[in-house]
């Protein structure tokens, strides 16, 4: 018994030597504490300015298919014209479907394949919470900057379309999505023009004006209108991606720039679940809502299942590094503890959704009455799709979850596959890493999934290089105020965003 107790023990100290020597030369991104700080921004009041101008556009889109008010949009238009006119006068520059709009600023080498940026001008609907400033026309650049909110707020500090400036920020809907990006966009070729920078390369800008409902009018159309010219770029830059503050993530302790290398399919499902309807005074054993209670537990008890992909391997391998030693044990030895390490990462709805298909139920409906059994109870629910999996695995697994039950199901809004992964050994990649070193030098800068929709995914006909990103440095409270309440962008994150953009503009020939 001794020697067998022995031998156990032998077999584990030679188990535990092991996963440490895999620990300590396990190839995690070697990361550097930098000390320098980075570009800094030059006060530039007047393109602060025209992004508060172009904020105060309410260029709002609802609805399904892009069925909305467009004098907005129109509007906006005329802005850009007045506000950078060097830009139409220096580019070929064209309208798609009448308020799409593309700029090609010409290169010196036509063999070249040009890069691509997007942007969007719709925004969602600013909602019903109340304002606590209602002045207008506030424009104080100079005021000292408040630091980064801690929370969600309940209410707006300014109207949400004023486009307030004030407390070292822009406020206003679509300060983050996606108006920031669009003017800096705008800003960085407006200055390459007018310092007669000519790229070797085309550079083309390009806006659809539906992104928020689904972009079948907008960036759809402009993409078949590249690929109808044969057009393939060597790069597209969307957004997606951004900048975590340092302690966004747990363990940890630096700024990390996540770049959507590929984004979630989407899926929402309307299941219908039939049943015997009637009084409520004689209810049958089981009733179609009970039923459909029976389908939504399966669903939320048994999701699909859980996988560390190529791209999120890749994701850990790079902040892996800078994280706790019992993560890296972890990380460095899926050889024994994947179950282990997937079923942490399962427990967190962040890291869950990196690693799986979501399962979200939305919306459901039964009877109108409060004594009335409803003969069919209808519910919605919503599946993100990681990469590898597909449309047809879905329907396999609502299948699966509905036998035994008498179910119509059908697809709503826009159901797509999960999009094609870019690769992270380019050029397109290496510029956006030299970019956000440029203004964070000690950033830690690796792919990632993107787990929104964007307008993408589209442009997979005119290039294998996409890339989301939207270089903003931000904490995980003012990312959730997009789409939600007093939604802002700080003056020096929108200062850096330009020159984060012409820098990629100016050096990817270099």
């Amino acid at each position: 018994m001794k020697k067998f107790l022995l031998a156990v023990l032998g077999i584990l100290v030679i188990l535990v030597a092991v996963l440490l020597i895999k620990m300590y030369t396990y190839p995690f991104k070697k990361t550097t504490a930098e000390t320098s700080e980075g570009w800094k921004p030059l006060k530039n009041d007047s393109a602060v300015l025209r992004l508060s101008g172009g904020i105060k556009i309410p260029t709002v889109s609802t609805g399904s298919l892009g069925e909305f008010n467009y004098t907005p949009f129109d509007q906006f238009k005329e802005y850009l014209k007045a506000f950078y006119p060097s830009v139409y006068q220096h580019t070929e520059n064209i309208e798609i479907n009448t308020h799409a709009l593309v700029f090609r600023f010409k290169g010196s080498d036509p063999s070249l394949k040009p890069i691509l940026f997007l942007s969007h001008i719709d925004v969602v609907p600013p909602g019903d919470a109340d304002v606590k400033n209602k002045e207008q026309n506030i424009f104080r650049p100079d005021d000292k900057p408040l630091p980064p909110v801690s929370k969600v707020a309940e209410d707006w500090d300014f109207e949400p379309f004023s486009g307030a400036v004030a407390n070292g920020r822009i406020y206003g809907r679509g300060a983050i999505d996606m108006k920031g990006m669009l003017f800096s966009l705008m800003e960085s070729m407006d200055a390459m023009v007018k310092s007669k920078k000519i790229p070797q390369r085309d550079i083309y800008l390009a806006f659809g004006f539906d992104e928020e409902v689904g972009g079948q009018k907008g960036a759809m159309q402009i993409a078949d209108y590249f690929k109808k010219k044969g057009l393939q770029f060597d790069a597209v830059y969307d957004e997606g991606g951004l900048i975590m503050r340092k302690g966004n993530v747990a363990g940890v302790d630096s700024d990390i720039a996540v770049v959507g290398c590929a984004e979630k399919g989407f899926l929402s499902a309307k299941i219908k679940v039939k049943g015997l309807g009637g009084h409520s005074s004689m209810p049958p054993m089981e009733s179609a809502i009970g039923k459909a209670a029976v389908i939504m537990q399966r669903l939320e008890d048994d999701q699909m299942k859980p996988e560390i992909t190529p791209l999120i391997k890749g994701f850990f391998d790079n902040i892996g590094g800078a994280m706790p030693w019992t993560t890296r044990l972890a990380l460095s030895n899926q050889w024994l503890l994947k179950p282990l390490l997937i079923s942490q990462l399962i427990k967190n709805n962040t890291t869950n959704a990196l690693v799986r298909t979501t399962t979200a139920l939305t919306m459901m409906k039964g009877s109108d009455g409060t004594n009335v059994l409803s003969p069919e109870v209808e519910f919605v629910v919503n599946f993100r799709l990681l990469p590898g999996n597909t449309v047809k695995d879905v329907h396999d697994h609502i299948a699966k979850a509905t036998k035994g039950f008498d179910v119509e199901v059908e697809e709503i809004d826009n159901t797509r596959e999960a999009s094609a992964v870019s690769p992270s050994d380019t050029k397109g990649f290496k510029l956006i890493e030299a970019g956000v070193k440029e203004i964070y030098p000690g950033a830690i800068v690796t792919p990632y999934l993107t787990m929104a929709g964007t307008d993408a995914y589209k442009y997979q006909i005119v290039s294998k290089n996409i890339y989301r990103f939207m270089p903003i440095r931000i904490n995980s409270s003012e990312q959730q105020s997009i789409h939600s309440t007093n939604e802002y962008i700080s003056i020096e994150n929108y200062l850096k965003m330009i020159h984060y953009f012409e820098y990629i503009m100016t050096n990817y020939d270099k």
